[in-house]
């Protein structure tokens, strides 16, 4: 883990390129106690760990589907399979879990060090028990993520592939039909794929979407260790993933803000886990 001294720093962004609906803004001083966070998002390999030692059932295996990305899927898998209105890109499959992220038939072969996926919100917070750590709130996330940056779009600047070259695992050509793979992945790529930022943390931009702890809310809450509401129906995400592309989910920027269901798993959504300094 990464120890970060905390103190104030400035959260949000009123960045033209953002989601204002998002409350990514307005831009303000936030101040963090000292904590600790994973260098690098959950791997496959640690989850198995856990898996080994608990029998924990994930919500996915709990549930018998997982959302996958209908163009890692063979034919007999994507025809026939429920996709949700207005992301047709997502094929709900029976059997898809984080032990098996295409559905039956598929493995973990060769991504042991890539970030573990088909997670809910509730794995994680057991994962990260288990480990004797917690989620991060969304401040903490942020404030990590930024690398000691201040204001900048994205965790090493405000150019996404300075000098033209790729700094993180996103979707390179024509969302959802053709990924080019500029960038050298398709799909995950290793937990510490790319350069860490200035404080030594891997893929916070893409890569894989990480839970936060924190209620989703757009009423900012609080200057000093902000936690979010006390209650809600979805749980933030951060980070952006492998299928974000500017025109359509151009939420890889450090500041950038989502949410799901805390019950909710699919093929692009990680975590990190950090804790008490």
């Amino acid at each position: 883990m990464v120890p970060l001294p905390g103190g104030e720093f400035l959260m949000g962004t009123d960045d033209a390129e953002g989601f204002p609906d998002d409350a990514e803004g307005p831009v303000r001083t936030v101040r963090l106690r000292p904590f600790r966070i994973d260098a690098c998002a959950v791997t496959n390999d640690d989850f198995a760990a856990f898996v080994a030692d608990t029998g924990h059932l994930t919500d996915a295996e709990r549930l018998d589907w997982s959302y996958v990305f209908a163009g890692f899927l063979p034919a007999a898998l994507r025809r026939g399979a429920p996709r949700p209105e207005g992301t047709p890109w997502w094929c709900a499959v029976a059997g898809a879990a984080w032990d098996r992220p295409e559905g039956p038939g598929s493995d973990l072969a060769g991504r042991g060090d890539h970030p573990v996926v088909h997670v809910s919100w509730y794995d994680a917070t057991a994962y990260a028990a288990w480990a004797g750590k917690r989620l991060p709130t969304e401040a903490e996330w942020e404030y990590a993520a930024r690398g000691g940056l201040i204001q900048r779009r994205y965790p090493w600047g405000d150019d996404l592939d300075p000098d033209g070259t790729p700094r993180c695992n996103i979707w390179r050509g024509t969302f959802p039909a053709d990924d080019t793979a500029a960038d050298g992945c398709a799909g995950t790529a290793p937990v510490d794929a790319f350069e860490p930022n200035g404080h030594g943390l891997y893929n916070t931009s893409g890569n894989v979407w990480e839970w936060c702890a924190d209620w989703w809310s757009t009423e900012h809450r609080g200057a000093v260790d902000p936690a979010g509401p006390a209650e809600g129906t979805a749980r933030v995400i951060r980070g952006g993933s492998y299928l974000c592309h500017a025109s359509y989910c151009n939420r890889y920027r450090v500041a950038a803000r989502s949410a799901t269901t805390p019950d909710s798993s699919s093929g692009h959504a990680g975590f990190r886990c950090a804790a008490d300094a």
